[in-house]
């Protein structure tokens, strides 16, 4: 299906004919007109146009977005220096013979960033983008001043991964806000970010980002070429690059991890691994994604290692119950009813005593429902979602098993069910869990806990078959590397953690400076004076 669809596009693409890119003309009302005409007449873009030089006989224009601009940098730096300070006779002769472009580009202008650009097509897109055009009349040049300064959300605490202990800061929908925040975490000259524009209507800039000399080569590679190959009009979210980059399509879990916290992704960084960050998207992407990291909280690593490894055991635990709770209650009180304890079996008999439905159709009705109420929540306004969603359950439950729709068991079964699918730290990877828990519900179903024992034997080799970005998804534990077990079902004191991932990182794998400090205080002795 994928060289169909490539297939296809590329025959799409050779039929189109290539854009010709519009240089920029001498003429200054001739290059103002074409703005104007390419924009529609848009309102918000504003063009000012004056005269400078020791007579005013030099044309020059100013073109800006109204409201990506940061306006007291485009008044007091380039407008009121360019209209009142500037005079001819305070800069030298050898400048001015030079011509006014060279004299406004070397002289006059204090921008920390200044460009050239040549044609008009490159000035509609930096317009567009929030920057500053200078046009000269004579020149075939323009110069483009870095005046972005639009409104933007500040740095808040992340919503999606919330933690008791550990830094608040979030990533934001601006892209250099999220780079400062990672330069802030890293003050290393060896975090190399660079940035390329994808989308052939939206133009949205990708930034990749990586630690040189500690991220594999071929991974950063294998990024930028996947990168360079998608082929869209719109980029709109990190979600968009996800699924065109990721190496498995029909699979219902991640092989991108995606986080919304500097301090996860500057330490995935740390080991060696590359983020891409979209602008306009306070979701981060990291590459390669493993099975075991959508079990590991950043704040794993705040806490003592013996706490940690006990919560990251409970995770393990919840997502065991999140994918096989309702199918093992199917399958035992449908084909293996010996093997329930013979109390617990009359009672369940009784309360399934009056219910029309099996037990297949019985969970189906309740994880449904039980869906419904989440989608709902998620959708409502916050005021109200969380006390909706709350009451709905317990109403809808309550008022299903008085009518004998499900039996009070079921309740139960489902309630767990959820509350453990709450406890993964990744929103995507829970996802997962949820779709595979239905097909478990059917193989219970049908097969009783042989359809369980297939289903999960199927899982494995499906998930042994993964990889991301060349990393088999399983690994450390397929393949089975000792070296790298002190940070995946256990996590060892933080003087334990000596080595990267041999598999992401194959050079510079240990880690600096990396011991356990030897305490220098003492028990005081009889006779020591306080």
């Amino acid at each position: 299906m994928k060289k169909l669809f490539r297939l296809f596009t590329k025959k799409e693409n050779s039929e189109q004919t290539e854009h010709q890119p519009t240089p920029i003309d001498t003429d200054l009302p001739q290059n103002l007109t074409y703005i104007k005409n390419s924009l529609g007449e848009s309102t918000d873009i504003v063009i000012r146009k004056f005269k400078i030089g020791e007579k005013r006989t030099v044309k020059i224009a100013v073109v800006y977005t109204d409201g990506l601009v940061n306006e007291s940098t485009v008044h007091e730096s380039l407008l009121e220096t360019l209209m009142s300070d500037v005079r001819q006779t305070q800069l030298s002769k050898q400048a001015l013979n030079k011509g006014m472009y060279y004299t406004v580009r070397d002289h006059v202008l204090t921008a920390g960033e200044l460009d050239e650009l040549e044609t008009l097509d490159d000035v509609l897109l930096h317009v567009l983008s929030g920057d500053t055009v200078l046009f000269l009349e004579g020149e075939t040049k323009a110069l483009c001043v870095s005046t972005r300064g639009w409104q933007d959300r500040g740095v808040e605490e992340p919503s999606t991964q919330a933690v008791v202990r550990g830094p608040k800061d979030g990533f934001t929908e601006t892209l250099r806000t999220n780079t400062a925040l990672l330069r802030r975490k890293i003050k290393d000259p060896n975090l190399w970010i660079t940035t390329q524009a994808i989308g052939t209507k939206t133009k949205t800039d990708v930034a990749v980002v990586y630690m040189n000399g500690i991220a594999n080569e071929k991974i950063v590679k294998e990024v930028h070429k996947r990168l360079n190959q998608i082929n869209i009009d719109s980029l709109l979210d990190s979600g968009y690059v996800e699924e065109l980059i990721q190496d498995e399509t029909y699979t219902p879990f991640p092989t991108v991890y995606n986080s919304e916290r500097p301090d996860s992704i500057a330490a995935g960084l740390l080991e060696g691994r590359v983020a891409i960050i979209v602008d306009g998207s306070p979701f981060v992407l990291l590459v390669p994604a493993l099975f075991m990291q959508f079990f590991q909280s950043p704040e794993d690593y705040y806490q003592r290692s013996d706490f940690a490894t006990l919560v990251r055991l409970i995770r393990f635990i919840a997502f065991f119950l999140a994918l096989l709770t309702p199918s093992a209650y199917i399958a035992l009180t449908t084909y293996h009813q010996e093997m329930i304890p013979t109390s617990l079996l009359i009672n369940l008999s009784s309360q399934r005593e009056g219910v029309p439905f099996p037990a297949l159709v019985e969970a189906l009705i309740m994880e449904v429902t039980f869906e419904i109420l989440r989608e709902a929540g998620v959708r409502l306004p916050k005021a109200v979602g969380s006390a909706i969603s709350i009451v709905g359950a317990l109403v809808l439950g309550q008022a299903a098993v008085e009518a004998g729709l499900v039996s009070s068991a079921m309740i139960i079964v489902v309630s767990l069910t959820a509350i453990s699918s709450f406890v993964s730290p990744s929103f995507n990877f829970a996802i997962s869990i949820r779709m595979l828990r239905f097909l478990f519900m059917i193989l219970a179903a049908t097969f009783g806990l042989f359809g369980i024992l297939l289903g999960l034997i199927v899982l494995a080799l499906h998930l042994a078959s993964l990889r991301s970005f060349g990393v088999p998804y399983l690994s450390p534990l397929a393949p089975y590397i000792t070296s790298d077990q002190k940070d995946t079902i256990l996590r060892f004191p933080r003087w334990g953690l000596l080595t990267r991932q041999r598999l992401i990182n194959q050079k510079n794998i240990d880690r600096e400076n990396m011991h356990k400090p030897k305490p220098t205080s003492r028990s005081p002795k009889k006779g020591d004076s306080s």
